[in-house]
């Protein structure tokens, strides 16, 4: 199985770590352009596209049938493919690409179509990688799920209820969880935060999602906190 990694640095990185080279049976090419001719496509049996959310317009270059992996934490698989207007869109799977969040034991991911979970199966057992299928929403599970218990420890920062070093160690000690809110922003990159916020309010229009305006300014500044 040969496998296109369309992704920046930072994410075929993490990549790697979560798939490392020399499995066998599987071979990897890394690419970072968002141009690339539709024959580069057509013999490839996997891609993992990080970028396709970003232009779903490059949908086309696909075949039908062709197993094409979507970084789904922002987009709705069937809001993509209605937008590439395409009667036969390829074999459309979504996983959870974001920064932290994709090398984990367990793949996120959702599907455009039910019938294509045989694909996801075959293609995780051959990565050596366990699956958990969610539904096809914005946000998906976990990125929908930690950005609003960031979003919520920003409001509690503005406030001045607590600084960040408490809240962190609050929540880590309090949760479990292996990062506190602020560290996993900064880790995640606030920019990811902020976009999958904006994403999941403007889907659901749900208060819980409405961005702090902390978190905002942050973003827009460039910087971390």
């Amino acid at each position: 199985m040969h496998v296109v990694v369309l992704a920046g640095p930072e994410m075929a990185a993490e990549f790697k770590q979560k798939f490392p080279e020399g499995t066998e049976g599987v071979s990897f090419t890394f690419l970072s352009s968002l141009s690339l001719q539709d024959e580069q496509f057509q013999s490839t049996d996997v891609v993992f596209d990080f970028l396709l959310h970003q232009q779903p317009q490059r949908l086309e270059q696909y075949a039908p049938g062709q197993v094409v992996f979507c970084n789904a934490a922002t987009v709705q698989l069937a809001a993509l493919a209605k937008a590439a207007e395409l009667e036969k869109p390829c074999a459309l799977i979504g996983f959870n690409g974001l920064p932290t969040l994709f090398n984990r034991p367990v793949l996120e991911a959702s599907l455009l179509q039910p019938e294509h979970e045989e694909k996801l199966r075959e293609v995780c057992e051959k990565l050596g990688t366990e699956y958990l299928l969610v539904e096809d929403r914005v946000g998906m599970v976990t990125p929908r799920l930690i950005c609003m218990i960031i979003n919520e420890a920003c409001y509690t920062l503005q406030e001045e209820t607590a600084s960040i070093a408490d809240i962190d160690l609050g929540m880590k000690l309090g949760t479990n969880y292996p990062r506190g809110p602020f560290e996993w922003a900064n880790e995640m990159g606030v920019e990811q935060v902020y976009r999958v916020l904006e994403a999941v309010y403007e889907d659901t229009k749900d208060e819980r999602y409405k961005i702090c305006p902390l978190l905002k300014t942050k973003y827009l500044k460039g910087e971390k906190f």
